[in-house]
């Protein structure tokens, strides 16, 4: 399917196999069998994920990979991957790269088959830690100083490594720790020839990497308007078509389930990007506000090609560390005050719990964390569901000692007989306690960092440009002033003027927010000013927020600081990702002059 590198026009087919560890078997094969491709590609790092990994390792060292890229996964599909030819790129190596490429050499061979599988080396830069803790080096979020021990400390290498191993012949490419967009943009940079210097195009084939590294979600999943996307059972996993100027196509295979379209690809576009201007990777600093989505034809979305200049000398570092233990119970409260009941219950809960700890010369928790699901806790002053009569108590406790929490596990059942009427369970037994693996993250200098890739057993260095201090973002007008020609003497909910979609960085919930009329952008502008949405966000509690707009697809950005409790597995919410918080903002009432109100609610057929 391939020609010489810089064969203009030739497209090279990319499918998105996986968003993440733990997606559906259905996605390689149906990818191999009808997406007519030249790579299939897995995204499995989250950084939830590496704390995962990191506490498999602790008790396992020959784990601390993804497995089910081995044996859910490639498995199947690798007699056929083979002889169509399709080339392997994964970061389902994690904190194990070797171990992962072993594993899938030993399935191989069981077949039969014969895969040249390369490795990526590089980015375990835990050796580093006494001297960057020495150097006073800090967490770049909350500014503490970096810990004594840590389980895991990874660089998120880039596209390069990935790159030379194909160029090297490679048909498997497992890498641990990289940012998830470098497993395609590795192959175009291999394809097309594109050089380290080529910010426009680095930056246009990361892009494409974003579209797909969240799997269904560029076809259809977690869509706003969620009841247009048919056939959810056998949704299509997204293929990108990639041209040698930075374009793409974003489509899926035939005769599968969900809908490719540009609302669903311009919310992917926004999904966790920060600042658009400034989307940071090894490669390129990828500036994405420009960009161009157009419904092309039936599931065919094209997008024109982004901007790029020269990335930073640095690589962010994703760490964890072993922070004590957490263990989460809950039971289920039926009846006349529920969410009262709920409430008193878990408040009981920690109450007699912590006077054992005290009792038995303990320290007390470290910190607790009381939910009341279905009562919309989540929502605080903009619940509606107050009188609700059947709720879940979710009650979360930290402790540096596994045994204190093991006690608070079993104090949680005897709720079912001694306090709430309708206090009941449905089943699992006492809660787990697990081990609290705490990420922190840190800037490395990428000269402290030697990447390469090990081929047949030979390790081959690749050389990365030291990078550049950044630049200033390229200052783009705002959206033009919202004047009406008749007063906003209506409202209608957000969700009816446009789409969203909600993720997180860290402590950082990232909204993207796209008009569904172009003329209704400065309305949306003006109606959510930072200083609104912090206030209808207030209660989480959550931070200031700042403000990016993204003229190229109507669209703006919202970034809200410290707003997930700490973000991934330090939150001790039940959205710790964020992935509610623009179902939540979606909700919130907006004026509007008559004449919008009537277009927006016939839109949504509430006319």
């Amino acid at each position: 399917m391939t020609d010489t590198p810089n064969n203009a026009s030739r497209t090279v087919r990319i499918g998105g196999a996986s968003g993440f560890w733990g997606d559906s078997m259905v996605a390689a094969p149906q990818l191999v069998k009808g997406g007519r491709l030249d790579y299939l590609v897995f995204d499995y790092l989250a950084e939830t994920t590496m704390a995962i990994l990191a506490a498999a390792r602790a008790k396992n060292p020959e784990l601390g990979y993804a497995t089910d890229f081995v044996d859910i996964a490639m498995k199947p599909v690798l007699a056929e991957v083979k002889r169509q030819g399709i080339k392997v790129v994964s970061n389902a190596g994690g904190i194990n790269p070797h171990g992962c490429a072993a594993a899938l050499k030993a399935v191989a061979e069981a077949q039969g088959i014969a895969l040249r599988i390369a490795v990526i080396e590089g980015d375990d830069v835990s050796s580093l830690m006494p001297g960057l803790r020495a150097d006073g080096v800090r967490d770049m979020f909350t500014g503490e100083a970096l810990p004594e021990k840590v389980l895991s400390a990874n660089a998120y290498l880039g596209a390069a490594p990935i790159a030379a191993a194909l160029a090297a012949g490679a048909e498997v490419v497992i890498t641990g720790r990289c940012v998830d967009s470098a497993v395609t943009l590795g192959p175009l940079m291999h394809e097309f020839g594109w050089t380290a210097d080529a910010h426009d195009l680095l930056a246009s084939g990361s892009l494409a990497g974003h579209i797909i590294e969240c799997g269904c979600q560029a076809t259809g999943g977690l869509h706003t308007d969620w009841e247009d996307i048919p056939d959810w059972a056998h949704i299509g996993y997204p293929i990108v078509e990639c041209h040698a100027d930075g374009s793409f196509v974003v489509t899926k295979p035939e005769g599968t389930g969900g809908k490719v379209i540009r609302a669903g690809v311009v919310e992917q576009l926004l999904y966790e990007i920060g600042d658009p201007g400034a989307y940071l990777l090894p490669e390129v600093s990828c500036d994405f506000r420009e960009v161009r989505v157009t419904q092309q034809g039936e599931n065919r979305v094209h997008v024109s090609p982004a901007k790029g200049r020269a990335p930073t000398p640095h690589y962010k570092v994703s760490a964890t560390q072993l922070d004590g233990f957490r263990c989460a119970g809950s039971m289920v409260i039926i009846g006349i005050d529920a969410e009262k009941k709920a409430r008193r219950t878990a408040e009981a809960i920690l109450e007699r719990t912590g006077e054992i700890l005290q009792a038995q010369g303990l320290p007390p928790f470290t910190s607790t964390y009381i939910e009341v699901i279905g009562a919309e806790t989540l929502y605080g002053p903009h619940a509606r569901t107050r009188q609700a009569r059947e709720v879940m108590m979710r009650v979360v406790a930290n402790h540096p000692q596994k045994a204190a929490l093991a006690m608070f596990a079993r104090e949680i059942a005897p709720s079912g007989t001694s306090w709430s009427p309708g206090t009941t369970s449905p089943g699992g037994g006492r809660p787990a306690v697990s081990p609290l693996v705490k990420p922190f993250a840190f800037l490395l200098d990428k000269g402290a960092v030697q990447p390469g890739f090990v081929l047949d057993g030979v390790r081959h260095a690749v050389a990365i440009p030291a990078g550049a201090q950044a630049s200033p973002v390229p200052a783009l007008p705002a959206p033009a002033d919202w004047s009406a020609k008749e007063p906003a003497t209506e409202t209608v909910r957000l969700i009816d003027l446009a789409w969203a979609r909600s993720g997180d960085k860290g402590n950082l919930s990232n909204i993207g927010v796209v008009a569904r009329r172009p003329q209704w952008l400065p309305l949306l502008w003006h109606a959510l000013q930072p200083a609104v949405v912090e206030a209808w966000f207030r209660h989480l509690p959550a931070g200031h927020v700042t403000r990016y707009h993204l003229p190229g697809t109507d669209a703006m950005n919202l970034l809200i600081h410290d707003a997930l409790d700490g973000g991934g597995p330090s939150s001790m919410r039940m959205d710790p990702l964020g992935k509610g918080m623009a179902q939540m903002l979606l909700d919130m009432p907006i004026a509007v002059p008559p004449s919008v109100a009537a277009e927006a609610l016939r839109r949504a057929g509430r006319a």
